[in-house]
């Protein structure tokens, strides 16, 4: 279907989730009206679509494999923090005198994302659970702390493509007949110009103290009322799973926090390698974080029971509690999925790109397929779909025009991780929501300003390098 109705599931969705403020019925009203448009019309017909399109995403493998990541970070979380781990290590910090500003946590948490480049999600739920508790105690605002988490998130992981982005992207490429695609692929990422500027314009914000609109609001109530949280915000996290704090009348020890990381950090390689046969670019990210995720909740519990810090009742006792508190995220996470699909079906994407592919002269190419790139992502929630949309439409057409190819790539990949870190259908920004323990459409409406801010800028980018002949 190639049709104006195509584009109807992600802006109902949208509109409704910001009108609203109810996410779960605006995802899943976008679906339904997905599954209307699929069955011509006929209710009946829709609503059982609608239903069996959400079982659907259980019978996907990778889907399954990211959910039960997210319930277990939850068991590790919980874990963690009852331990004692988080609030030594946040001691440690500020013990040393090594973050001592609201400026400083910032940083940390917007930088931390960098030695995290091996999968997204991973890396917002580390630095959720590292930097969490540092800019809480600073009182940097939830929305602040979702912002930092989320701009580096995606965007580093398509820095340093040693990972299951840069398998997709190399694959996409050789199936357009490109020679040299891992070649391109490295000529492409300093071209994606999004990646760099919207970490960029947040490290800015942060470096000269000035943040704009309702994030401005958000900042200064944290700051001067001591409220990391708008009052009615729903977080997506279960308040007693996030508010766990250490158990009494046991030592606080960063290592409790520092060494389950460092095995979920380091599984994950092993975890590509293994899956790969040898090659970590063809490896299974669902599959490495979810190994990952397991090793550092084994080590937590080894730690808690060889140090006598908790008893095997209460390390099961808050493995399920943990669970039980990202069912919020589950459910958030099964709805994006289906309505991914649904757009999918529909042909949201393709129609997109079509409807605005007249507008490719050669000069403003690199510009034209950026712009319509962050469409299609921001309005399927997808960079991923949005890669495998547009590089076969980006690459004969910078071939056909005679344009520098890795340009090409690169707004493509700079227009995927737009949708990746402004979407609210993007699991990624749920899970940047989730990990601070934010209020989801609080986040986006508060992130959409810095991203926008980047995405003009880098419009303006490539609109220069297209005249310059790239």
């Amino acid at each position: 279907m190639n049709s104006w109705l195509s584009i109807v599931p992600p802006i109902l969705a949208i509109v409704l989730a910001i009108g609203t403020r109810q996410v779960y019925v605006a995802l899943f009203l976008g679906i339904l009206s997905g599954s209307l448009i699929m069955a011509s019309g006929h209710p009946f017909e829709a609503v059982g679509d609608t239903l069996e399109r959400l079982v659907m995403v259980f019978a996907e493998a990778d889907n399954v494999r990211v959910i039960f990541f997210c319930s277990l970070v939850g068991s590790l979380m919980a874990l963690v923090e009852r331990s004692g781990g988080l609030e030594g290590f946040v001691n440690y910090l500020l013990r040393r005198n090594l973050i001592r500003t609201r400026r400083g946590a910032q940083l940390f948490a917007l930088l931390l994302g960098f030695p995290l480049f091996v999968e997204s999600n991973i890396n917002a739920l580390v630095k959720g659970a590292v930097a969490r508790p540092v800019c809480d105690r600073l009182r940097v605002s939830r929305e602040k702390l979702s912002l930092l988490i989320d701009t580096s998130d995606a965007a580093c992981c398509m820095m340093i493509p040693l990972n299951g982005w840069g398998a997709l992207i190399i694959s996409l490429l050789s199936a357009q007949a490109v020679s040299e695609p891992v070649r391109v692929l490295a000529l492409a990422v300093p071209l994606s110009f999004y990646l760099f500027l919207s970490i960029g314009v947040v490290m800015a914000a942060i470096l000269m103290g000035r943040d704009w609109g309702l994030m401005r609001a958000a900042e200064r109530r944290a700051e001067e009322q001591g409220k990391l949280l708008r009052d009615g915000a729903m977080p997506l996290m279960a308040e007693d799973v996030a508010e766990i704090s250490s158990k009494p009348g046991i030592p606080r020890r960063a290592r409790n926090m520092v060494l389950p990381m460092i095995a979920m950090v380091g599984m994950i390689p092993v975890g590509l390698y293994v899956t790969g046969s040898g090659r970590m670019l063809s490896g299974s990210g669902a599959t490495a974080v979810l190994w990952g995720v397991t090793a550092a909740v084994l080590i937590s519990v080894l730690l808690s029971l060889g140090q006598r810090l908790l008893s095997l009742g209460e390390i099961s006792e808050l493995i399920l509690k943990g669970i039980a508190g990202l069912v919020p995220l589950n459910v958030m996470l099964v709805l994006a999925y289906a309505i991914g699909g649904v757009c999918q079906d529909v042909g949201t994407g393709t129609y997109v790109a079509q409807v605005f592919s007249e507008l490719l002269p050669g000069w403003v190419l690199p510009a034209v397929v950026f712009l319509i790139t962050c469409l299609v992502s921001f309005s399927t929630g997808s960079s991923w779909g949005a890669f495998a949309i547009m590089i076969p439409v980006a690459v004969p057409a910078a071939m056909a025009l005679n344009v520098n190819l890795p340009l090409a790539v690169g707004a493509v990949l700079s227009g995927g991780v737009f949708g990746d870190h402004a979407s609210i259908l993007s699991d990624t920004t749920i899970v940047s929501a989730m990990a601070a323990v934010a209020d989801l459409v609080d986040h986006f409406i508060t992130q959409l300003p810095y991203a926008l801010v980047a995405a003009g800028l880098t419009a303006g980018l490539y609109l220069m390098a297209g005249l310059l002949g790239g």
